[in-house]
């Protein structure tokens, strides 16, 4: 067994030795399978080069899609503080008329009771 491994082993040797020797020719269709794995690589790289394009691209919109979110976000609080301000403004506004309004109307009463009480009538 021990002779047969050796045996195995020299042969290994022997055709690794031949075949880097340069005594062994390329087969027939070599240069035709080099040329065509060479044009399956440009293929290939120009699919992939498709693919990274895309994904660049998809990227580039991912993250202007993000960056708008955040704008938008950042936006819509100021637009509801400001709202929210403007809301109160209109409110307050609004109570200062009614105020106007009620000291008006009180005035023109007394006004009318001053003129009835001075010309005695009612």
């Amino acid at each position: 067994m021990a002779g047969r491994t050796r045996r195995w082993g020299l042969g290994l040797v022997a055709v690794a030795l031949w075949l880097t020797s340069g005594c062994a020719g390329p087969p027939d269709d070599a240069e035709a399978r080099l040329a065509q794995l060479e044009a399956e690589d440009k293929l290939m790289d120009a699919a992939l080069d498709t693919v990274e394009t895309r994904l660049l691209g998809n990227q580039s919109k991912l993250h202007l899609w993000q960056e708008m979110e955040r704008r938008h976000e950042q936006v819509s609080a100021i637009q509801c503080r400001v709202a929210d301000e403007h809301l109160l403004a209109i409110a307050k506004h609004y109570e200062k008329q009614e105020a106007k309004a009620r000291q008006l109307s009180k005035r023109r009463r007394m006004a009318s009771a001053d003129a009835a009480v001075l010309t005695g009538s009612r």
